[in-house]
């Protein structure tokens, strides 16, 4: 388990499982969202398996799950609304944390600096400077 916070209220990871999570459990996260489609991963790392193992441990489970190179603009609407909603801080997993770090920037464009929304994935390896005339034009 490898937890990269973007903020003190949002981290990212790569894949995530079931015996992780009383370990993130401990590190105060109440919201985990799934990033990942079923397609990609065997069937004790799906959603069903992930959600049934994080809600046993009182985890609010989010599945969003974001296809690589086909992120919709659903996707970063129900990110934002899972970060919205969470009571606490939120852990968001895909393979390498990278969509999970992507949509979290796409979600808060126009509400923090772009610059920002680059270089704090960028601390991490995620590099998101190709989306900067993105970010910019929803007011980053």
């Amino acid at each position: 388990m490898d937890i990269r916070p973007l903020t003190p209220t949002y981290a990212v990871s790569p894949q995530i499982e079931p015996g992780d999570l009383a370990a993130i459990k401990a590190a105060g996260f109440t919201t985990i969202i799934d990033n990942r489609p079923d397609g990609e991963i065997p069937g004790h790392l799906q959603t069903a398996a992930m959600r049934a193992a994080a809600s046993a441990l009182g985890f609010d489970f989010v599945a969003n799950p974001i296809i690589g190179g086909a992120m919709t603009a659903a996707n970063v609407t129900a990110q934002a609304a899972a970060i919205a909603a969470s009571t606490g801080p939120v852990l968001a997993y895909c393979a390498s944390g990278n969509r999970s770090s992507v949509v979290w920037a796409l979600a808060h464009a126009g509400k923090m600096p772009t610059d920002d929304l680059i270089a704090i994935p960028a601390k991490y390896g995620y590099q998101l400077e190709h989306l900067r005339a993105q970010l910019m034009a929803k007011g980053g």
